[in-house]
């Protein structure tokens, strides 16, 4: 029988190479959670209070009518609040590459009575957003998943009002976790600025501005 120290310190270390080896692979290839563990990705941390889902929405002060893009949206974690917090007169687009995370969504908007919720299965990057259509945008442990983080950004920013905020949130428990130093570089040269940052280094919420002035004719 195997004891229970050794046996704790092997399933550590194969928790830690499939940490290593996805992390890795995601730099150059589209690696989402899998739609089937969708029901994680719903649970709000309990180590930290950055990624829950009431902080996220309270730090982007949504107002009635606003239209909010949730990009990445998974099993709808954000999307369902985003779109009660915008009323009726308001619009959440939930993207999402993978068609069974949006079937999540649907079915639990539909429970929810929500008609404001708005539906795209897409990667970021592939110009599939109207332009400057969206007041907020949400990247919630999402950018790290993207290989072209540049394409995905500039994406965002066209799609957003002049003056709309894209607020991106990492938690180190995340295994595609994205420092604020590189989120901020890859924001940069999508054309965004600093606007706002919430929490800690290992866990935050970064809001990035559209400036007011980029109005295209």
């Amino acid at each position: 029988m195997i004891p229970t120290p050794t046996l704790f310190l092997g399933l550590l270390g194969l928790v830690v190479l499939i940490f290593a080896v996805w992390r890795i692979s995601s730099r150059s290839h589209e690696l989402p959670c899998p739609s089937w563990l969708g029901w994680m990705v719903e649970l709000d941390n309990p180590f930290t209070k950055a990624n829950r889902a009431a902080t996220i929405i309270g730090y982007l002060q949504l107002a009635p009518a606003m239209k909010v893009l949730d990009a990445g949206c998974g099993p709808g974690r954000l999307t369902l609040p985003a779109a009660e917090a915008v009323g009726p007169q308001g619009e959440v687009l939930a993207l999402d590459i993978q068609e069974g995370m949006l079937a999540r969504v649907r079915e639990k908007a539909q429970a929810a009575g929500l008609q404001n919720v708005a539906y795209l299965q897409a990667g970021l990057g592939e110009s599939r957003l109207p332009p400057e259509y969206y007041d907020r945008a949400v990247l919630v442990t999402v950018l790290g998943e993207i290989p072209d983080q540049i394409a995905a950004l500039k994406e965002i920013y066209d799609a957003l009002k002049p003056g709309g905020v894209l607020s991106v949130t990492e938690v180190i428990f995340d295994p595609h976790f994205q420092s604020r130093a590189s989120v901020l570089r890859a924001a940069d040269q999508a054309g965004f600025r600093e606007k706002d940052f919430f929490g800690r280094k290992l866990a935050y919420s970064l809001h990035l501005q559209k400036p007011a002035d980029d109005i295209h004719p």
